[in-house]
């Protein structure tokens, strides 16, 4: 497993739709392993492909709390089959817009269809952090970022306080 470099706005690639993934094969899992090492890192509780610069549809997760065994979840092909009417805000944060958390509205509940790590399809319902988190990864997945469901005045001075940073850093 190796630590990936996890790229942040306004890099072009984090805009760009990711490709559908063929098969789950060795190649695939060591991509999803050196993903969850690097998601732990940082730290965050999930990471797509394309934020370490490979546009594949794929996802890892962990919402276990510190202190708590690991869960690891890996996600291939994610989608959503149905999703509630009914909304809820939360704060959300993202590894590739470091420092800035703001509050967005998602669907309370989804039900999604992915193959895990050994290529099984799985089927299941997500609701509370489960479903926020998922939903803010798919939406990478398709070139959006949290910061994208934010007024354009709360969008832009996130980027710039991104970028503000990383001059200084």
């Amino acid at each position: 497993m190796a630590l990936r470099e996890i790229i942040v706005v306004p890099d072009p690639r984090l805009k760009q739709a990711s490709e559908p993934v063929q098969a789950v094969d060795d190649e695939l899992r060591a991509l999803m392993d050196d993903m969850l090492e690097t998601m732990y890192a940082a730290p965050g509780i999930g990471l797509a492909a394309i934020q370490v610069a490979v546009p594949k549809r794929v996802i890892v997760m962990d919402l276990a709390r510190e202190g708590e065994e690991p869960q690891p979840r890996y996600f291939v092909n994610p989608e959503i089959l149905w999703a509630s009417e009914e909304t809820a805000p939360y704060e959300e944060g993202c590894l590739s817009v470091p420092e800035i958390y703001d509050e967005v509205e998602r669907p309370a509940r989804v039900k999604l269809r992915y193959l895990n790590y050994r290529g099984e399809q799985i089927e299941e319902d997500a609701e509370g952090l489960y479903a926020v988190c998922i939903q803010h990864e798919m939406d990478h997945l398709d070139g959006v970022l949290f910061i994208d469901h934010l007024s354009r005045l709360k969008r832009e001075q996130a980027i710039k306080k991104v970028k503000k940073q990383a001059k200084a850093a």
